[in-house]
């Protein structure tokens, strides 16, 4: 108003009749300037979506270090439980570091063997309350006994497959590809030395390597049979095929049925988990896809089993041909 010239901030403004008013600072004029791209809901800290990234963030930090810790007890000394297993680990000169015996643990002919062998070859012997091996197993199926054994020592890919292609007999090796449970790591493992495979071949990342369960799986086999890593699994056994061995992958579709196929000669065995199968990249460089004959009834075979009837139906025909 004209009669308020006197108020604090007044101005006079050109052109205008009322004379001098208080101004509005640019308030307007800042209230229409661009204030620059909305926020993601992740970044703004009332929105339900910054919550859900939070608690997603946790869980993969959670996970992340889960991952680490399994890592490390798989870079660690493992512990082999269970009586028989122990025995035959022992009985295959699987490298041991120490035995365990539970306190009043009952006495019976695997334990007695296993303290006379261990004895034997100058492992410790270490008798402890069966509460400290509860713990050391997690799960308390030791039966009162357990075998500490070193870091497995994997062989060289290139070196495994040197030695395959060496041996008197025609070579026959397995390659696993997304086989995630050490239990089927540990029964192929048997299988492979039980048919005469020469050795097993796991990738580095994505597959289960040789644990405690895996030991256990393996009855000892782990111990007399190589076992390499692969980098990558794929580049590996395209580099093993140019040996001329034949690449031959397991899946209940194939093209080729176990019935008609020579497994004779130089043979590399490729086993699928029994969910995802052979990786795409592994399946197309195999030279055949190789199919069990099962009863309608039966979908699949389990990994272990699938490698095992493949394995033994191979060694047939090797004795045939003799």
């Amino acid at each position: 108003m004209a009669g308020n010239s006197n108020r604090r901030g007044a101005i006079r403004k050109s052109g205008t009749k009322k004379g001098q008013v208080v101004g509005s600072g640019g308030q307007r004029r800042r209230g229409l300037e661009a204030r620059g791209a909305t926020p993601r809901a992740e970044d703004r800290t009332y929105h339900p979506a910054h919550r859900k990234a939070k608690a997603a963030k946790r869980q993969e930090q959670g996970a992340q270090q889960r991952r680490r810790h399994a890592q490390k007890q798989a870079d660690g000394p493992e512990l082999v439980v269970g009586r028989n297993p122990v025995v035959e680990c022992l009985r295959a000169g699987a490298p041991a570091t120490a035995l365990y015996v539970a306190v009043g643990a009952e006495a019976d002919e695997r334990l007695t063997e296993a303290v006379r062998v261990a004895s034997d070859r100058g492992i410790s012997i270490l008798e402890v309350p069966r509460n400290d091996l509860d713990r050391m197993t997690s799960n308390g199926l030791h039966q009162g006994i357990g075998l500490q054994v070193p870091p497995y020592s994997y062989t060289d890919p290139a070196d495994l497959l040197r030695a395959a292609m060496d041996a008197p007999e025609p070579a026959l090796l397995v390659a696993l590809d997304n086989i995630t449970d050490p239990r089927n790591l540990g029964a192929v493992i048997r299988s492979t030395s039980a048919f005469g495979g020469h050795g097993v071949l796991i990738p580095e990342r994505r597959s289960a390597s040789i644990t405690a369960v895996a030991w256990r799986s393996s009855a000892g086999a782990a111990a007399r049979l190589p076992v390499a890593r692969a980098t990558n699994l794929n580049r590996t056994l395209l580099e093993w095929a140019k040996s001329g061995a034949q690449l031959v992958g397991l899946d209940a579709g194939g093209d080729v049925s176990l019935d008609d196929y020579d497994g004779t000669g130089p043979t590399i065995v490729v086993v699928g988990s029994e969910g995802k199968g052979l990786s795409r990249l592994v399946r197309e460089n195999c030279d055949s896809i190789l199919s069990i004959p099962i009863a309608s009834e039966v979908e699949s075979l389990n990994a272990s089993v699938a490698a095992g009837a493949v394995l033994s139906e191979f060694a047939r025909q090797r004795r045939v041909q003799r």
